[in-house]
């Protein structure tokens, strides 16, 4: 017996899953951090010192949970596009230009899943350590040592990326942060250089 289901059912299993897998992201730890504790990290594209054009996979883990999402990713002096894909249909979305954060996200997508939290972990895996540091509000610290980054708040461990592959992108990249109690994998495949 085979079963079809409708598109629309088909499309609200996807959003659900991708609500899921953000939320994990974004989920704010028992108790929320002071505004002060936030990083709010919002570099200008230019500052990475590439062109780049990623297909990228995720997989989260999260309280013994794990998901995944796809995504494209471009990033040009003048902007950073990001197109989340969940089961083949566009659940998110998020354009930056340096000064401006334009973001679409699917109505089942939670209200803590928020664009600006994505395009840190973008920021904080791929750009060179000096332009992050560079932007760092008084009190953080990124240390880095051969292929792993240590983002620290006052001496306190925050997340921890490794770069298996030992590249930024066209590689593995694992990002686990503490404060959140996720870890993200994320697979990337350069489609333009």
């Amino acid at each position: 017996m085979r079963l079809n289901f409708p598109a629309p059912l088909i499309f609200c299993a996807a959003a659900v899953a991708m609500a899921l897998l953000l939320s994990a992201c974004s989920t704010a730890p028992t108790e929320p951090p002071a505004p002060s504790a936030r990083l709010h990290l919002q570099l200008s594209p230019a500052s990475l010192g590439a062109s780049i054009s990623l297909q990228q996979h995720l997989t989260v883990e999260r309280a013994g949970r794990t998901d995944d999402i796809d995504t494209v990713l471009e990033i040009e002096p003048d902007h950073l596009d990001l197109v989340g894909l969940a089961f083949g249909q566009r659940v998110m979305s998020l354009h930056y230009d340096g000064k401006e954060l334009k973001t679409w996200r699917h109505f089942m997508l939670p209200k803590e899943v928020q664009g600006e939290d994505v395009l840190q972990d973008v920021q904080l895996t791929l750009w060179p350590a000096a332009a992050i540091r560079t932007a760092l509000p008084p009190g953080w610290e990124l240390e880095e040592d051969g292929m792993q980054r240590t983002l620290l708040l006052h001496r306190e461990v925050i997340a921890q990326i490794d770069y298996p592959d030992r590249k930024a992108w066209g590689g593995k990249v694992i990002l686990t942060n503490l404060r959140y109690r996720y870890k993200l994998t994320i697979q990337s495949v350069v489609t333009a250089p």
